[in-house]
């Protein structure tokens, strides 16, 4: 074979240290691209169906089934939609250093199934549910019951931190950092992965919660089941085609050996010439597919960690730092303040499953004689919104705007986040303004006291489900991306857990300051939240989630505005741009 077959021969493996799941480098032809990501794409659009076929009704069940009060119930939504949320920390610590994406990915799914099991039988055995209200009588759920029905709920959670932080990162995986085009092709992947992950919302706010309120409980959680053990079935029948990648380690034993370190050697002087710090030879990470990177001056107390003198005059040993850890450490902690910033916004979304919900339940919801919009069924018009806002957003905004910014997403990421946000702030803003509406008209008829379901349509809810919809279409992909894609290639894993821990606390926030302003509410004699919502306090509530989600888009601004993203993600716009400009060449040159 010549030299330049033997050349176009390597260029046929992935060059980005993908392997098989016996460790061989993988053909690029063979595997990975968009064949090997229709199968995990199939996967997430049934598994999303499960869990929202679970979460989107979860405050119905809690308060019609099991007797539980709003504010109760309210927070036992967040509480466990937060805990869904932050197990992928530890999902992730366990991908990275020990089992790697793939096989955390499938314990996680096995588990995941088990609760879903459980809760199926929960929901179905008459010894596992109480008895339902007798002329206004309500039973509360026994120790056994409530046991049972959260400790599926609670498995479910624990099974999802095994997949959700890596089925992302597997999809994202399946496309070749050091090919150009496919580099190009992952920039879309995240917007298409959440056009998927609307459809299977979408069905569950619509057919589940229907069959759920009308039909039976227990086929509107036997179907969500099932499905989710199609999507695993359909994951695992796609497995020849996916590359995968060696465990790099934990990040947080690196991070936390580089904060060690430079503790250690706190009174070690930094050389001026970064080249006397220490770093592996090039070639090293070449072999290895990685990408090394260059010390900068940014937190520079940490680049102690990399001094080779421990400051005894001795050289360093456990206290000796590439600098490309010491990198990866400080590119982590600049996403904490940003991080940090998008949990107020993740504390607004979980009203669209919890309060929101409740506003609905007590408004007018016939259409004609015989049929009635479950009022979790509003949450719909958030995913419809979205999935129409992603598509015209990657499909005709990018292409548009791009021209212009020479940017290949269009906009920058944070800068579509802060769009996310400032729509948040409109919709709450909107939301307090109809609850106050809505409290008007319950008084005005007497509905204040007795409480019961007014004359007023469901549908006046609309617009703050629909723009609540249209920010998630900025923010919530936007959140996803920009962790995965800032986070140091070896920590991949993590910036996607980092990116759900903000839910996972944006939740639990919802459930600390719904109790705290209940609690001090009460307290003062006019609680804002009480069982019956007629005679509550909502529209205060809200506007108090609106100032506050206004004071966090300020703060989000002002750290948006400093953040410098890494060198891969500006290399990014080079390679695309590149790309567009070659192709628009081969346009206007002449056939033949």
């Amino acid at each position: 074979m010549e030299s330049g077959d033997l050349r176009g021969a390597a260029a046929e493996y992935a060059q980005d240290g993908s392997v098989d799941l016996r460790g061989n480098p993988v053909l690029r032809s063979k595997r990975g691209g968009w064949t090997a990501c229709s199968f995990i794409v199939v996967y997430e659009l049934f598994e999303r169906m499960a869990y929202y076929g679970i979460a989107s009704n979860l405050i119905i069940y809690l308060t019609d089934k099991l007797h539980q009060g709003t504010v109760e119930a309210s927070n036992n939504v967040t509480n466990w939609s937060g805990t869904v949320f932050l197990t992928p920390l530890l999902g992730a610590y366990v991908a990275d250093a020990y089992l790697g994406r793939y096989w955390t990915f499938v314990v996680g799914s096995a588990i995941y199934f088990m609760g879903m099991v459980l809760l199926v039988l929960s929901v179905t055995l008459p010894a596992l549910k109480p008895p339902p209200c007798d002329a206004g009588v309500c039973p509360k759920a026994s120790a056994l019951q409530l046991g049972v029905y959260f400790g599926g709920l609670y498995i479910v959670a624990f099974g999802n931190g095994g997949t959700k932080p890596n089925i992302s990162t597997i999809g994202a995986d399946q496309f070749d950092e050091f090919d150009p085009r496919e580099k190009m092709h992952k920039l879309s992947f995240f917007n298409w992965w959440m056009f998927t992950i609307f459809l299977g919302i979408l069905f569950s706010s619509t057919v589940l919660v229907y069959l759920q309120d009308n039909v039976s409980w227990s086929i509107g959680y036997g179907i969500p089941t099932l499905g989710l053990l199609v999507s695993i079935a359909v994951f695992l029948a796609g497995t020849k085609l996916y590359r995968h990648r060696v465990p790099q380690g934990s990040p947080f034993t690196s991070m936390g050996r580089v904060l060690a370190a430079a503790l250690f050697k706190w009174n070690v002087p930094v050389p001026t010439d970064a080249k006397e710090l220490h770093e592996l030879d090039l070639e090293v990470y070449t072999r290895k597919r990685k990408f090394r990177m260059d010390s900068t001056n940014s937190m520079r107390f940490l680049n102690k960690a990399a001094v080779k003198d421990d400051g005894g005059g001795s050289p360093a040993r456990w206290s000796l730092c590439t600098v490309t850890q010491v990198e990866e450490t400080k590119q982590i902690i600049k996403l904490v303040p940003l991080l940090v910033t998008t949990f107020v916004p993740c504390t607004l979304i979980a009203q669209t499953t919890t309060l929101f919900v409740k506003q609905g339940a007590t408004m007018n919801r016939h259409m004609g004689p015989h049929f009635q919009i479950p009022p979790a069924s509003l949450g719909a018009f958030v995913t419809l919104t979205m999935l129409i806002a992603i598509v015209v957003y990657d499909r005709v905004l990018v292409r548009a705007v791009r021209r212009y910014t020479k940017n290949p997403r269009g906009i920058t990421i944070l800068k579509r986040m802060g769009i996310g946000m400032f729509l948040q702030v409109v919709t709450m803003g909107i939301a307090s303004a109809t609850e106050s509406r809505r409290l008007a008209y319950a008084r005005s008829h007497g509905l204040d006291k007795t409480g019961g379901e007014l004359g007023l349509t469901i549908f006046v809810l609309l617009p703050q489900f629909v723009l609540m919809g249209l920010a998630d279409a900025f923010l919530v992909v936007g959140n996803i991306e920009f962790f995965y894609d800032q986070a140091p290639e070896s920590m991949k894993s993590l910036g996607t857990a980092m990116s759900l821990t903000a839910y996972g606390i944006g939740n639990i926030l919802s459930s600390f300051l719904l109790s705290t302003v209940t609690r001090i509410t009460r307290e003062r004699g006019n609680a804002w939240v009480t069982n019956n919502l007629n005679a509550s306090n909502l529209d205060y509530y809200y506007a108090f989630l609106t100032v506050l989600g206004g004071i966090n888009f300020l703060a989000f601004l002002a750290l948006s505005r400093v953040y410098r993203y890494k060198a891969e993600s500006t290399e990014t716009i080079d390679i695309v741009m590149g790309l567009e400009a070659e192709k628009a060449k081969l346009q206007a040159e002449p056939l033949g």
